[in-house]
C-alpha cells in the first residue's frame, strides 16, 4: 500500500516551513532598515558633523536628525511658495492700476477699484511687516531641534 498524503501532513509542513523562513525574512527586513539608515546618515553627513563630530550616533539619532532637516526644507520651501504667490499678486495689482489709471477721466467703477486696490494693498503691506518681526523674534528665542544636541536617555 503506497502511503497518502493528508491534510495534517501538509499542515505541519507549512507550519515548519514558515518556521523555517520566518528568521530569514526578519534578518531581510533588518538589513533594508540598516541600509536606509546609513544612506541617510550618508546623505546628511554634513549636519552631523555640526552637532558632534566625535560622538558615535545612533539609529535614532540619526532619524531625529533626518526629521528636522526634512522640517526645516519644508519650511523653507513654503516661505518661497509663499513669497512667489505674494510677489505675482503685487505685480497684477501694480499692472490693473497702471491699467486703470491711463485714462485721464475716470468713470466711478475705475475709481472705485483703484480705492480697493489701494486699500488691499495697505492691508497687505501692514500684514506682512508685523509676521516678518514675529517670524525672526520667535526663531531667535527658540532653538531649533536641528541646532541642539540629540536628545539622549543618560
Amino acid at each position: 500500500m503506497a502511503p497518502t498524503i493528508t491534510a495534517a501532513s501538509t499542515q505541519d509542513q507549512l507550519v515548519l516551513s514558515h518556521k523555517l523562513r520566518k528568521p530569514l525574512v526578519e534578518k531581510l527586513r533588518r538589513e533594508r532598515i540598516n541600509s536606509s539608515i546609513e544612506q541617510l546618515k550618508s546623505l546628511l553627513g554634513p549636519e552631523f558633523l555640526k552637532q558632534q563630530p566625535d560622538s558615535k550616533l545612533e539609529k535614532a539619532d540619526i532619524l531625529e536628525m533626518t526629521v528636522c532637516v526634512l522640517t526645516r526644507l519644508q519650511q523653507q520651501n513654503q516661505k518661497q511658495h509663499q513669497a512667489a504667490a505674494d510677489q505675482g499678486f503685487s505685480r497684477c495689482v501694480q499692472e490693473v492700476v497702471h491699467f486703470l489709471s491711463r485714462d485721464q477721466e475716470k468713470t466711478q467703477s475705475q475709481r472705485r477699484l483703484l480705492n480697493h486696490f489701494n486699500k488691499l494693498q495697505d492691508l497687505r503691506e501692514a500684514d506682512l511687516c508685523p509676521l516678518s518681526s514675529t517670524v525672526q523674534t520667535s526663531t531667535s528665542k527658540d532653538k531649533s531641534p536641528a541646532s541642539s544636541a540629540p536628545w539622549r536617555p543618560w
